[in-house]
């Protein structure tokens, strides 16, 4: 009897020391995320760096650009300084001028995935899951480049599909980028504080598919970030998307599809970039 009660204290203690050894892993830290954390009410600034502190971090954190390529649709090409290349909301249909390295999709619709991916790209990150309703979460180091998620619902044939639909926030070179993906709410507390800063942020601007312009634009107007550019146009002009912001807010429509963008040529005042083909 003593030598069972022994053995099966021996297991406890096992398992125990593997919780905690589980525990103990390190995780990724978000440079992007809110402190503020839950708190109700939390904004979140745009990132405007001192001279000190420029001068304090790594040439890599502020001297070379990451350069965002417009392909179609809502498929952006990211390309980074330690030379890391992602595709949002891949498809198959836009692709960029080499194999991406990682993929992000959603499934609101078949434009933002594809089930048969280049079997080359090293990381297709689902922006759903396969349990219906259940949270999918994407933690991972790619290089220079940490990516996460942030779930939302989507409308699913007359119902909401619970975190059917992921904000995927690419954090590299001191800049926090993130792309809503095939958004159908306006954000909560929760969301937001998940989310955290973004400097660049990726917004669709169909006016209906995904959300209305008035609720679109008030997601926008609370992320504050320093870069905005519209995806997704499908139907209304961009016009329509634009006039919703006033003079806090600057316009250039680039004759060309790529921007290159870093911590030092971020502009004090949002600026909505409309790439070429939008």
């Amino acid at each position: 009897m003593l030598r069972w009660l022994l053995s099966a204290l021996a297991a406890v203690g096992f398992l125990v020391s593997v919780a905690h050894a589980e525990d103990a892993k390190p995780r990724h830290f978000s440079q992007c995320q809110a402190i503020a954390g839950n708190l109700p009410g939390a904004t979140f600034a745009r990132f405007e760096p001192s001279a000190d502190s420029i001068k304090s971090q790594p040439a890599a954190m502020t001297d070379e650009p990451v350069t965002i390529t417009y392909l179609g649709h809502s498929t952006f090409y990211i390309q980074t300084p330690g030379g890391v290349t992602i595709a949002t909301d891949y498809n198959g249909w836009y692709k960029p001028p080499v194999r991406p390295m990682v993929a992000t999709m959603n499934h609101a619709h078949t434009t933002h995935y594809t089930l048969t991916p280049d079997p080359g790209i090293q990381h297709v990150l689902h922006g759903w899951s396969d349990t219906p309703g259940e949270a999918i979460k994407h933690e991972l180091m790619v290089d220079d480049t940490f990516i996460r998620n942030v779930t939302t619902d989507i409308r699913r044939w007359g119902t909401f599909e619970e975190n059917g639909n992921s904000i995927f926030i690419f954090e590299v070179a001191g800049l926090c980028i993130g792309h809503l993906g095939h958004l159908h709410h306006e954000l909560a507390e929760g969301h937001y504080a998940e989310i955290g800063r973004l400097d660049v942020l990726m917004v669709p601007v169909d006016g209906g598919l995904t959300m209305g312009k008035q609720s679109m634009s008030k997601v926008v107007q609370r992320l504050r970030s320093s870069v905005i550019l519209p995806m997704h146009r499908r139907g209304p002009v961009i016009d329509d998307f634009l006039g919703m912001f006033g003079s806090g807010y600057d316009v250039f429509r680039s004759p060309e599809d790529t921007i290159q963008v870093s911590v030092r040529s971020l502009p004090k005042k949002p600026t909505i970039y409309v790439l070429k083909g939008v």
